[in-house]
């Protein structure tokens, strides 16, 4: 398949707006009846004839360009041709004069999504968009483009949000997103979706939220269509899809768009940490078909036959306030350095078929990550990396150059410090210093330090990292050296937990059953009291909390809010007053500190 027969079956159009009250140039190729658009002479389809069933959105947007995406199907249970469509853009809401008008199909190849890039906006501006196909409408959707990169703009908004499980609590927190004033855009750290067919956890899930079959009939997607099949379902919820018309994405992934803990194209449900390519690229193929997504820049080709087909990492500009510069952190990371099969093995479990995640990936002794690493050090010739080697050097070198006032990195997994030093209070051989979570940057200490060591001998300021995964609430100084009494605070770490996903809370219960540590976790709040005692760079800690994170920058202050809501009601209904409490986080620029008000 050549280049332009794969972006025509991908339906991505790059495309200049008109200028003035003109409409946009058309850029597009005839469908596969040989019409162009759903213009023409013949009269069009009466209306129902298609639909939009996940709505519309809008992403990475720039200060002259943005990509809006939608799916449009026939109404008819054997539709399988492409459906040909028009995307409109204009800076009114009643569409009265066109920016642009993109003809486009969707095509069964990817879907029936489709995603248009349109540059020759002007920045800062507010446009809507729709779609149409037929005599059949979309809903329309708003999204309002960067300031160009060297305009002083007095303020910014966005909010970021994470880890939403469709078989876990309830998603009433976005509709409080959805309900934020003025935001300018919005940011998806990963866990889009969940790749396991999970069975509603203790506390229960919402009946808008049934059971997902996968059409493999297994207990995790494997297939494209299993991963199509998610996505179309997520992207049902009429929560989701609010929050997808009223604001731009800046999208990234984490694990579970593929699989729990996954590296490269591993996947880590069992010790034997099991290769699966078909299945990763699989996993890259939906996400970029469902995320609004530019795939010029994040370089998607579906003729790569490799694992590594798509680059997601990327970096986005707001004025001369901002610099946000987004990672992955799953794609080209190294194994987790402690091997489960050797943590297996010296426990006398099956090292193949086991899951050994305690000791290896969770309450991991520091001598013991320590000795790994080193071993892996020798055999890589290299420090063991999240990064990789070419995503590493990049980092580093956007954020030297960059000249914002506040450089902002969108961060899969957590940058905080979180160690439980027990070594005076329990029994042998638990009377050590755990690693809690070495999935996130504590397992790889090493690269950790090359990068933080890099932000503080280039004198980089005002970074702060925006992070998820955990599922918990944090904020805390990120030093050089983890050691608070000879480390240099660097950077900021602010996490939000998830939208809806269990709590950590929950799973260190689990981690921690048959350890002596009962009587410390026997609630949440003992429990990030504990860590704020054992991680004095811990300024915040909830742990048991779902909702989101939203920010407000001026020139001289980061203004975060967490904004947590409530678990399912009594009746396991989801609460029509969501909002639990909101904590303001203030960081001044200049500044490696955080100021906390809880309550607000």
């Amino acid at each position: 398949m050549d280049r332009r027969r794969f972006l025509s079956l991908s339906a991505f159009y790059t495309v200049a707006a008109a200028s003035g009250t003109l409409a946009a140039c058309h850029s597009g190729h005839d469908d596969d009846n040989g019409n162009t658009g759903s213009g023409g002479t013949t009269p069009p389809p009466p209306a129902g004839a298609f639909a939009f069933p996940q709505g519309v959105a809008s992403g990475d947007p720039r200060d002259v360009s943005a990509v809006f995406w939608t799916r449009c199907v026939a109404n008819t249970s054997s539709a399988t041709s492409s459906v040909a469509m028009t995307l409109q853009v204009s800076t009114q809401q009643n569409f009265a004069q066109l920016t642009a008008s993109v003809p486009l199909n969707a095509v069964p190849d990817y879907d029936f999504t489709v995603r248009a890039k349109v540059t020759g906006l002007a920045a800062k501006t507010t446009y809507y968009y729709r779609f149409v196909a037929g005599s059949d409408v979309s809903v329309t959707g708003t999204m309002r483009t960067a300031a160009a990169v060297n305009d002083a703009i007095p303020q910014l908004r966005f909010a970021w949000f994470v880890c939403q499980n469709w078989s876990a609590n309830h998603w009433q927190a976005l509709t409080l997103l959805a309900a934020e004033t003025d935001l300018d855009f919005v940011v998806h750290l990963g866990d889009y979706i969940y790749e396991a067919n999970f069975v509603a956890p203790a506390g229960g899930v919402e009946a808008a939220h049934p059971t997902i079959t996968l059409p493999s009939g297994g207990p995790y997607a494997n297939t494209l269509d299993d991963y199509r099949t998610l996505y179309r379902t997520y992207r049902g919820d009429a929560r989701l899809q609010n929050v997808h018309a009223r604001f731009p994405v800046i999208a990234i992934w984490d694990d579970h768009e593929f699989s729990d803990d996954c590296w490269q194209d591993h996947q880590t449900y069992t010790n034997a940490n099991l290769q699966q390519t078909a299945r990763r690229r699989s996993a890259n193929q939906a996400w970029a078909e469902y995320l609004p997504v530019d795939w010029g820049d994040v370089s998607f080709d579906l003729n790569n036959a490799a694992y590594d087909n798509i680059r997601i990492y990327r970096d986005f500009h707001f004025g001369s306030l901002m610099h946000l510069v987004m990672t992955d952190e799953r794609l080209y990371r190294d194994d987790h350095v402690v091997s489960e099969a050797a943590i297996a093995q010296a426990l006398g479990h099956d090292p193949v078929n086991g899951n050994d995640l305690v000791g290896s990936r969770y309450f991991v002794p520091r001598a013991v990550l320590a000795q790994f690493e080193a071993a892996d050090t020798q055999r890589l010739g290299r420090v063991p990396s999240i990064f990789g080697p070419t995503q590493t050097q990049w980092w580093k070198d956007t954020l030297k150059a960059s000249t914002s006032i506040w450089k902002v990195w969108g961060n899969e997994v957590m940058m905080n410090r979180m160690w439980l030093d027990l070594s005076a209070i329990a029994p042998a051989p638990a009377n050590t210093v755990f690693v809690l979570d070495c999935d996130a940057w504590d397992g790889y200490p090493s690269h950790k330090a090359d990068l933080l060591s890099f932000v503080k001998t280039q004198g980089i300021t005002n970074l702060v990292a925006i992070t998820g995964d955990l599922h918990a609430f944090q904020a805390g100084i990120v030093r050089d050296v983890p050691d608070p009494a000879t480390g240099t605070p660097v950077m900021i770490d602010l996490m939000s937990a998830g939208i809806s996903s269990q709590p950590f809370f929950e799973d260190i219960k689990t981690y921690a059953a048959g350890m002596s540590l009962a009587s410390l976790i026997s609630s949440s709040s003992l429990f990030d009291a504990l860590i704020r005692q054992n991680n004095p760079d811990m300024l915040y800690a909830d742990h048991d909390g779902i909702g989101y994170a939203s920010a407000t920058l001026t020139p001289t202050q980061f203004i975060a809010i967490f904004n947590k809501v409530k678990f399912l009601d009594a009746d396991g209904s989801a609460p029509q007053a969501p909002l639990a409490k909101r904590t303001r986080l203030t960081i001044n620029a200049g500044a490696v500190s955080v100021s906390v008000q809880d309550n607000v």
